[in-house]
């Protein structure tokens, strides 16, 4: 499960078996029990959620568009390296 980043307590990461065929480029979050996951193209959009509010949902939503390029740049060196 490779780490991302971690921001304010959130924690951003993939996990290293991600289907087959390899699903579209997103990102999981997770805080305690809270997970989330959403989507990166064409624009960030919340794929599930559970145990996070609308408004943690926004908070995070933003973090990721503005952390989209690291996000990007992780999820490939991972999955093409």
């Amino acid at each position: 499960m490779p780490l991302v980043f971690v921001h304010e307590g959130l924690k951003f990461f993939f996990f290293s078996n991600e289907g087959d065929p390899r699903e579209p480029t997103h990102v999981h979050v997770r805080r305690d029990s809270k997970l989330a996951k959403f989507w990166l193209h064409p624009d960030v959009q919340l794929g599930d959620s559970y145990g996070f509010s609308a408004r943690e949902l926004n908070k995070i939503a933003q973090i990721i568009d503005n952390r989209k390029t690291e996000i990007e740049a992780a999820w490939n060196e991972h999955f093409e390296s």
